[in-house]
């Protein structure tokens, strides 16, 4: 269960969230996503695990508007 930070930024910027908006669909302040994305901070495993929670749960709403469109 890794995440880089290069990662987390393409997959957030994709779904096109701010860095707050991804913050509030994860769980973890906007200043942990800056800072996680920033490479100042390592994430511990609870917080790759919320972030991955969100990208799924927000891919997957993508991909059924997108075959409702």
């Amino acid at each position: 269960m890794e995440l880089s930070r290069f990662e987390i930024t393409q997959r957030r910027e994709r779904l096109g969230l701010s860095k707050s908006a991804f913050g509030r669909e994860s769980g973890l302040h906007v200043s942990t996503i800056s800072q996680i994305e920033n490479g100042h901070l390592v994430p511990y495993p609870g917080q790759v695990k919320k972030m991955l929670a969100a990208f799924e749960r927000l891919e997957v709403k993508e991909r059924l508007q997108k075959v409702a469109s």
